[in-house]
């Protein structure tokens, strides 16, 4: 039996449709489908036709077309659907009040993967705000987390290093569907509104995407599979180096490599350090790439891909972190931190604000074990976990 999700119950239940208010702002992406692929979209123009006044697009673009960091896509009207597209990934990533004028609700439905640093979730937050201060009420149409709930995982956010990748003191891998993120933003986090999630139907918490029963439509344009939702948590660290990760290949964001790494003369100490640390449930394949833009275009790399061969006992976020420091080591003087900025922000190191500290860059750069990786992992962990319990919807 798949998973009915949130957009699903509201194309199917009259009850669900009668109490959506007024004029209707629909905030979604390509991934905003039904079973059959359908974009919701139409589903939203059959049930409330001219209600429905404008599309909202968040980061990569309504049709998620757009690449990553600070890559802006314009307000725009939908060619085919004939409505005005408001981009939250402009000149602003938090709706004005202009942009709201006469919308009643706001209908949310964007694939998240389940990271903290995946912007979605910081988008939806940012709407919910506005959308309390206008008396806009909002609907969450919830979808699976791709990568479960049933696992968290790195360390909780610093508000020193709050950013658009980093808005709340939540984990790296924070264990929510998008519907109970909204739930813990309003009851913690100071996003209040009239909220109002429809909850999936025959999701359970250690569900991988895999296990729903749904198609997956790429959320974001290097996200093309199900498995690289399941490593972003420890790949997307790589960000914030010179390491590739995977960008301008087919497998980005499972793929990391650099022109100075001998992957097989690497394998046998990385799997010996992944042994003393207990880590497990994936393999590490040497392989040699070339990247066809960003990091290293052009120019051949070597490198690693990793495949999860065991989802329930694989943590990305500690492997991440591992692989990172033994190549911080390895490559030496060939090695750099991300300078550039990162998602609007110009006087923090990238790597900081994708930790949401700078404590595992020291952890990097200092060599120290993994016992003391686990020790920055468990702060203030507990205080989540009873948050956490409080929003969830699923068991």
């Amino acid at each position: 039996m798949r998973v009915i999700t949130g957009l699903e119950r509201l194309s199917n239940e009259l009850k669900l449709q009668q109490a959506v208010k007024g004029n209707i702002a629909y905030l979604c992406h390509a991934a905003s489908i039904d079973s059959k692929y359908r974009l919701g979209v139409f589903h939203l123009q059959k049930i409330f036709g001219n209600r429905l006044k404008m599309l909202i697009g968040p980061q990569h673009g309504i049709m998620c077309d757009l690449q990553d960091n600070m890559q802006e896509s314009e307000h725009t009207t939908h060619p085919f659907f004939k409505l005005p597209v408001i981009s939250l990934y402009s000149e602003t990533r938090a709706p004005t009040d202009q942009m709201l004028q006469g919308i009643d609700t706001i209908i949310v439905d964007l694939q998240d993967v389940g990271c903290r640093v995946y912007t979605y979730i910081n988008t939806m937050t940012l709407v919910m705000e506005a959308a309390g201060r206008l008396n806009i009420d909002v609907v969450v149409l919830d979808r699976p987390n791709p990568v479960g709930g049933a696992v968290i995982e790195g360390n909780i956010l610093k508000e020193q290093f709050c950013s658009f990748v980093g808005r709340h003191p939540i984990p790296m891998r924070h264990g929510l569907t998008i519907g109970e993120m909204a739930h813990l933003a309003q009851t913690h986090f100071g996003s209040k509104c009239n909220l109002n999630v429809i909850p999936m139907e025959g999701w359970q918490r250690k569900m991988i995407f895999c296990q729903t029963g749904l198609p997956w439509v790429l959320p974001s344009p290097n996200l093309p599979t199900t498995s690289g939702a399941l490593i972003f948590s420890g790949t997307v660290l790589f960000e914030g180096t010179n390491i590739s990760e995977g960008r301008g290949t087919t497998r980005s964001l499972e793929i990391i490599g650099h022109p100075k790494i001998e992957p097989y003369q690497l394998l046998a100490n990385l799997e010996k350090m992944f042994a003393a640390a207990d880590l497990r449930g994936f393999t590490l394949r040497p392989l040699n790439f070339l990247p066809t833009f960003q990091k290293h275009q052009g120019v051949p790399c070597g490198g690693f891909q990793i495949h999860p061969t065991d989802p329930q006992v694989f943590r990305p976020w500690r492997v991440g972190q591992m692989l990172l420091k033994a190549l911080y080591h390895h490559l030496g003087s060939e090695f750099a931190w991300n300078q550039h900025p990162y998602e609007y922000e110009y006087d923090q190191l990238a790597i900081d604000l994708i930790n949401g500290d700078s404590c595992l860059r020291q952890w990097v750069e200092q060599d120290q074990d993994f016992d003391q990786l686990v020790a920055l992992e468990q702060r203030g962990r507990e205080e989540y976990l009873s948050q956490q319990q409080e929003a969830i919807i699923y068991r």
